[in-house]
């Protein structure tokens, strides 16, 4: 379960941005985490429960951003909404694309 890493790296992210401008707790944490980011989200959700008892987001309110998958075909430049990284073009069937939106993955904001 990938997601566990993830959370904590997210945890020691904030924690150390918190301490750096001298709080002891997070209110509130934004994340965007996109469709094609490869994260489960059930798992995500687990593990955060978890890793943050004990820590300054412990009470902290959890927003997430799911940018939708968005992909512009490399043979006939179409763009299309993407469910899976190996989505054809529903235009013309090409397996050949630029994945322009959905695989973010960041903190865009913590609020103490």
């Amino acid at each position: 379960m990938h997601e566990l890493s993830i959370v904590m790296g997210i945890v020691r992210i904030a924690e150390a941005e918190a301490r750096k401008s001298g709080y002891d707790a997070i209110d509130e944490i934004e994340l965007e985490i996109g469709e094609l980011a490869g994260v489960e989200m059930e798992a995500f959700d687990f593990a955060w429960n978890q890793a943050k008892r004990g820590t300054m987001l412990d009470k902290a309110e959890k927003i997430v951003h799911r940018p939708e998958g968005i992909a512009r075909c490399l043979g006939c430049g179409q763009t299309f909404r993407m469910n899976n990284l190996y989505d054809a073009c529903t235009c013309c069937g090409s397996c050949f694309s630029d994945i322009v939106q959905g695989r973010e993955f960041k903190v865009k904001s913590i609020t103490v």
